[in-house]
């Protein structure tokens, strides 16, 4: 539903909890810029429902955003349509911090309501952040073609999988994922962690990709910790994610460009 001239309306959501959203948002914001067909309107939670209905993508990099009924509804009618979704690292994530004072442990209500099932996945647990690596499912596809197995430095997310999913990339992960109130069980079984995958939903797709974890020195604060004193970027230092996701924007654009080596890091 590209506008006058061709244009392509683009809506990026980047907000939440935990993770440093201006750096997030400002790469893909970059990344979208490299598209000179596309316009973007930026918001930090999913009160963009008017702006949804003119859109013809819609990126996400989110951490326990939790889109009201309506805006649950917009977001399934947008993917019904044919609108394309790249969703990012936390989108599916839904988390209740600890009490102060009581245990440290995250629960993952499920209040995505039909959501999870455009989606196709809700998170549940991750491991503590190490390199692990990254294989590659679906190697004659596009978005994954002549990317080699690689390792990165991020949060594992295991999660509870909705629908039939194109798995392009994986994880394997058996065991506990302690500080979640599913840890113990979540991962006990030896199913590969989808990591990339395509989802359809009516006439469109939902691209989701689960890395993409960075956090600045004052993005934990509301946990108790006022300054971390570092500043983690996590996979966006990484070629191969770089490259991956570069495409990714790409397929949701509507705009390929010949399979490259991987990005340079920043």
């Amino acid at each position: 539903m590209a506008g006058p001239a061709g244009r392509l309306d683009a809506v990026l959501v980047c907000g939440g909890r935990w993770h440093d959203f201006d750096y997030a948002r400002l790469r893909l914001l970059e990344m979208l810029d490299e598209h000179p067909r596309v316009r973007t309107t930026v918001h930090q939670d999913y009160d963009c429902e008017r702006a949804l209905e003119a859109a013809d993508l819609l990126v996400t990099y989110t951490c326990d955003v939790r889109p009201r009924p309506s805006q649950r509804a917009a977001l399934a009618r947008f993917v019904r349509r044919g609108g394309r979704w790249l969703a990012l690292h936390g989108t599916n994530s839904v988390i209740e911090a600890p009490a102060r004072g009581g245990p440290r442990v995250f629960t993952t209500p499920r209040v995505f309501g039909e959501l999870a099932g455009v989606l196709g996945s809700q998170f549940l647990a991750h491991p503590p952040i190490e390199p692990y690596e990254i294989r590659v499912t679906r190697p004659d596809h596009p978005l994954v073609e002549g990317v080699e197995p690689f390792t990165v430095t991020d949060e594992l997310y295991v999660c509870e999988l909705h629908g039939e999913l194109e798995v392009l990339l994986h994880a394997e992960y058996t065991g506990p994922c302690r500080g979640f109130a599913e840890g113990d069980t979540a991962a006990l079984d030896d199913t590969p962690r989808p990591v990339l995958y395509l989802k359809r939903h009516g006439l469109g797709e939902v691209c989701y990709f689960t890395l993409g974890h960075c956090r600045g020195r004052y993005d934990v604060q509301d946990l108790g910790v006022d300054d971390t004193g570092r500043v983690d970027r996590g996979p966006w230092r990484t070629p191969e994610f770089l490259t991956v996701l570069g495409r990714c924007v790409e397929r949701a654009v509507g705009a390929p460009r010949p399979v490259t080596g991987p990005a340079p890091a920043h």
